[in-house]
């Protein structure tokens, strides 16, 4: 039986140290949610008591069905005790069971930075690994600086470590974190390290500041360590953390370690980095190691005509394994095994070979062209699959709408700016007309159109819109830009969903996300759908 390593994301928390990067409550929700399906041991979610996000975020968690929510924070701060300290106290009063805390391990920064005695920086870090033992199920503790500490002063950076080890600290977590310290390095000081903590207590946490946090992670785990950090995408403050996604197949594929991650979901790898990038709006890293798009890509020529008679020519694993697929820049094939794969995980069993598949995949290559993006929209992926299938059909007919939005000055005096919606639809026979009014026009259009379906379709009342996000396509196109619009929504069950609209109108676009948002609460709750009328239903079905 292969050795257990463990994995622990930190995308939600040292990942939102990215410039440019804001978490919203309902992606942490979101990405959360995706980690645990695939299978990820640890998720840490931020820091409670630090930012309202994080409040809000570790006030409602959501359900998981493996992976351990961890608060993160820092020990004690000198002079107070563990059990009189307001930030220690805010780490351990939520409902997250497991904490990780930082404390430094570098005599420089007790000295400068902290401006305290050795001793105190010591019995600071063991005082609260105690305390959070008493309280929650799982302690660990984030060494900063220990590979510079350990290169200063090894004895003092040890004395740390083992402090929190003494104390209970089920991860003692050796932390490169200017990223500055190279694989032979990080081998040779864990090698020492491991002489002192059994490495099935020990964890590393790299930075990539050298370009080295995977292969520094990975010869950690070489030397002896047994958990292992990072971030989706490499996602982090300068130039990244070690990246979870190239970690777990080189650790599953390469070393042969058990991460607890069945072989089935590893599949999902793909699917989990670009929707990362869909929910912040980045652009993907298409040369990506395993997930990107030119992972297994071949231009033609020598490379392959080799390919086609043998793919361990020039592929090192075969593409379907992490969720990728296998692109030959002269073939209509290349993407067929991913289509295949979400039909798998969203409950579509398909013969491979049925005419369907090869129409889908054209569909979906000209909705990206356009610039839809089915990674982070799972919910409009699902209804344009089972539309083509004919396993869903229209729950009301749009005849048109109207959007007036208006900018004035109310009674007392204040600029306010207030939307209102018309809407025309048909559910069956019935033929109606809503106003609906709003803080927005996406706002109006929601209530004028839930205003209409609602005595037809009561669940949706249980439906809330949590999350809208636009992004500009062709920035120089300036007022005139296609623009991408993402609508996110949760419903009194905890299900979370994610629709996607493009257009040249930003409202029109959001109209179409919207659309499929209803859409796909009412498949997902059993309605039966209302056979149309007559007309066209105006949304872009391709």
């Amino acid at each position: 039986m292969s050795e257990r390593v463990y994995l622990f994301d930190t995308t939600l928390r040292d990942g939102a140290q990215t410039q440019g990067v804001d978490f919203s409550v309902a992606d942490k929700a979101a990405i959360a949610e995706a980690l645990d399906r695939i299978g990820i041991d640890y998720i840490e979610g931020g820091w409670p008591g630090a930012n309202p996000t994080d409040d809000q975020f570790f006030a409602s968690l959501p359900k998981l069905t493996k992976a351990r929510f961890t608060a993160f924070g820092m020990t004690r701060r000198p002079g107070r005790s563990a059990d009189n300290d307001p930030g220690l106290s805010a780490i351990l009063n939520t409902a997250a069971r497991t904490v990780c805390m930082v404390g430094k391990t570098w005599d420089f920064h007790v000295d400068v930075a902290l401006e305290i005695d050795r001793d105190e920086n010591v019995a600071m870090i063991s005082d609260s690994i105690a305390q959070a033992n008493k309280r929650l199920d799982e302690a660990m503790f984030d060494c900063e600086h220990f590979f510079d500490g350990y290169k200063a002063n090894p004895q003092y950076a040890l004395r740390c470590a083992k402090a929190a080890y003494d104390a209970g600290a089920r991860w003692v977590v050796l932390c490169d974190t200017n990223g500055g310290t190279l694989p032979h390095e990080i081998a040779a000081i864990v090698g020492e390290v491991v002489k002192h903590i059994p490495g099935s207590h020990l964890g590393i946490h790299c930075h990539n500041d050298t370009e080295n946090a995977v292969a520094n992670s990975l010869a950690a785990v070489h030397a002896g360590v047994r958990q292992v950090q990072g971030t989706i995408n490499g996602l982090g403050e300068r130039c990244g953390n070690a990246n979870i996604v190239a970690l777990i197949p080189n650790l599953m594929l390469k070393m042969g370690y058990d991460t607890g991650i069945k072989r089935e979901d590893l599949e999902h790898l793909t699917h989990l980095s670009r929707l990362l990038d869909d929910r912040l709006h980045l652009t993907s890293n298409r040369s990506a190691a395993y997930v990107g798009e030119r992972a297994f890509a071949h231009k033609g020529g020598l490379h392959v005509s080799a390919v086609e008679k043998d793919p361990r020519t020039y592929e090192h694993i075969e593409p379907a394994i992490v969720g990728n697929a296998r692109h030959i820049v002269v073939s209509d094939q290349a993407g067929k095994s991913n289509i295949l794969a979400r039909f798998r995980e969203i409950g579509l069993e398909i013969d491979p070979n049925a005419p369907e598949v090869p129409k889908l995949l054209d569909l979906i290559k000209q909705r990206e062209s356009e610039g839809y993006a089915y990674d982070g929209a799972s919910a409009s992926f699902e209804l344009l699959a089972r539309r083509m299938l004919h396993t869903v059909t229209d729950f009301f007919e749009l005849h048109s709408f109207r959007v007036i939005t208006e900018r004035r000055y109310n009674a007392r005096g204040d600029l306010i700016t207030q939307s209102e919606a018309t809407v025309k639809l048909g559910v069956g026979e019935e033929r109606m007309m809503t106003v609906g009014e709003g803080n927005g026009p996406v706002n109006a259009l929601d209530g004028a159109l839930r205003q209409a379906l609602i005595p037809h379709y009561p669940s949706l009342a249980g439906m809330a819109l949590v999350d809208y996000k636009v992004r500009i396509l062709n920035p120089r196109g300036g007022t005139a830009a296609i623009t991408r619009v993402m609508i996110e929504c949760l419903d009194e069950a905890g299900m979370r969903w994610s629709c996607i609209g493009v257009s040249s109108n930003v409202i029109d676009a959001s109209f179409n996300a919207l659309y499929d948002s209803i859409a796909y609460k009412l498949f997902r709750d059993g309605v039966k759908s209302e056979q149309r009328k007559s007309g066209p239903v105006l949304r872009a079905l391709g």
